[in-house]
């Protein structure tokens, strides 16, 4: 990812090789149950496309209800001996899979490629920081550790343990299909719980070759299954009763369905929604620095990702000069097939490239001005594909639709304000609160805004890093349903809970009858 990459190490391991690309796999794709590949039983399946050409790749399997409680079943056949594997070999099993995901991520980045649509060495970075999350579990014998107290009472011994709560499903988006499953999916597998995991039917085949990397891991077959699928899968893990818990990334309407079927179910549920993200810069910033900073977060990856910068809010009159150095870099920007060395791929399906085209109008009637039009792009890739290029749109104000809605699309807005406290009331009053960015070269307005923005990931002059590995991911307000972050320490509390021990052993000076209440003496 061009916005978080900057504050992590460079990846371990070669660079994507584009001669070595190929199309995503053609034909069939299926589920991943206890360990083999399956078909199942649902009749229904929806096309895989390459969004840089248009065309279709394969055909990905729907899950039925069948399916899904096959997978749940196998899940939950495979809790019990998992949970009580040894912290020592579960540890050794995601340092094998840590190692072998290194060894071959550049097989995995071309995967995402040809599915997703973005550029070779965005899906590399989005391997890497999935890896993270990985080495992060690895850790668990420290992360589970519990507390013990001695004679708390007379003789009376108490001490504390994390268990996993048992079979856990993660739905995750298109627009990560290796990052946002693996921020959940090592941190519950190492907790000793079971997955299910439910991925997005536009970029499916990424699930599949993990799994697969996990068998060869030596984890234990069960232990992590897919389900492809659409809401007919989503439903039913959301109410299966062996489902523990729900964790979830996705649009803010979608999080908040999850978070209230899953939680209306009885599961334990971390739902994280949309975003609006906010890049303030002002008057005493570096120009140069945030107009690079506010083109790599808004365009990388097509501007698909939740921690993108979509609208830049310009104070103190700062606007003409920042535009003109935005301009200026993003004319050099090529736009085209992720395995030609284009610096931004296509959307990832047809129905959304019009979608965000759509915004775009809306805004040039509005009263926007379109300084770069990205409709009128012409890109180095297939006619067919669903190509946008960079937009950029300045003058806009709070009420268009351009600011108000997530696009998810390469489309910057540009809001002008006159002070440090405007700026920070568009984005405390926004409903989102994802992620936000500020600019400036004053220690003292960067501290005050670090304490006073109502966000759950805030970068200073840094455009919204994805936090490593050990933070927690997650924003405030709309962008989260639930009480946990993902993946750091809130991760393994999510995927484990308390209990406490009290322990006194056989001793006669403590025996009779007393009905009291009992005390600490």
């Amino acid at each position: 990812m061009t916005d978080s990459l900057s504050t992590s190490p460079a990846p371990e391991g070669t660079t994507p090789d584009s001669s070595a690309v190929t199309a995503a796999p053609s034909g069939h794709i299926g589920h991943w149950i206890s360990g083999a590949r399956t078909s199942g039983t649902g009749a229904t399946t929806a096309p895989v496309t390459n969004p840089a050409t248009g065309q279709v790749t394969g055909q990905v399997q729907l899950a039925s209800v069948d399916d899904v409680d096959a997978a749940v079943a196998a899940a939950a056949a495979a809790f019990p001996a998992w949970r009580d594997t040894s912290l020592s070999r579960r540890s050794a099993v995601l340092f094998r899979f840590r190692e072998l995901l290194n060894e071959r991520k550049p097989e995995l980045a071309a995967m995402i490629t040809a599915e997703h649509g973005k550029v070779l060495d965005d899906a590399l970075g989005e391997v890497s920081r999935g890896q993270e999350v990985a080495e992060f579990a690895c850790g668990i014998p420290h992360l589970l550790k519990g507390g013990f107290t001695e004679n708390a009472s007379t003789k009376v011994d108490v001490h504390s343990v994390r268990q996993p709560l048992g079979p856990v499903a993660i739905i995750s988006p298109f627009n990560f299909p290796v990052m946002v499953p693996m921020w959940f999916f090592p941190v519950a597998i190492a907790c000793g719980n079971t997955v299910v995991l439910k991925p997005s039917e536009k970029d499916p085949s990424a699930s599949i070759w993990m799994a697969e990397l996990w068998k060869e891991a030596g984890l234990p077959d069960g232990v992590f299954n897919v389900v492809q699928g659409d809401k007919v899968a989503v439903d039913r893990l959301l109410t299966h009763p062996d489902i523990a818990s729900v964790s979830f990334v996705g649009s803010t309407p979608i999080a908040r369905y999850v978070y209230e079927t899953g939680t209306k179910a009885g599961k334990r549920v971390q739902a994280l929604g949309g975003a609006k993200n906010h890049m303030l810069v002002l008057p005493d910033a570096d120009l140069d620095l945030a107009a690079d900073a506010a083109v790599n977060a808004g365009f990388g990856s097509a501007g698909e990702r939740c921690m993108a910068i979509s609208a830049l809010v310009a104070v103190g009159g700062v606007g003409d000069d920042l535009v003109a150095k935005i301009v200026e870099r993003t004319a050099t920007l090529r736009t085209g097939d992720g395995t030609r060395g284009a610096d931004m791929g296509p959307l990832v399906t047809q129905v959304h490239r019009d979608k965000v085209a759509s915004y775009v109008d809306a805004g040039e009637q509005a009263g926007a001005a379109v300084v770069v039009d990205g409709r009128d792009v012409t890109p180095d890739g297939g006619a067919d594909g669903f190509w946008l290029g960079p937009t950029l749109l300045d003058h806009v104000t709070p009420e268009m639709s351009v600011y108000t809605d997530e696009i998810f699309g390469p489309v910057l807005s540009v809001l002008r304000v006159d002070t440090y406290e405007q700026a920070l009331e568009l984005v405390n009053s926004n409903p989102y609160g994802n992620g936000t960015a500020i600019f400036t070269n004053d220690g003292g307005a960067a501290r005050r805004f670090q304490n006073e923005v109502e966000v759950g990931m805030i970068g200073i002059n840094v455009p919204i890093p994805v936090p490593m590995a050990y933070y927690s991911f997650g924003g405030w307000k709309n962008s989260l349903f639930g009480d946990s972050h993902a993946h750091g320490t809130e991760g393994v509390h999510f995927f484990t809970r308390g209990k406490v021990v009290t322990t006194r052993w056989l001793d006669p000076s403590h025996g009779g009858l007393n009905l009291g209440f009992p005390t600490n003496a």
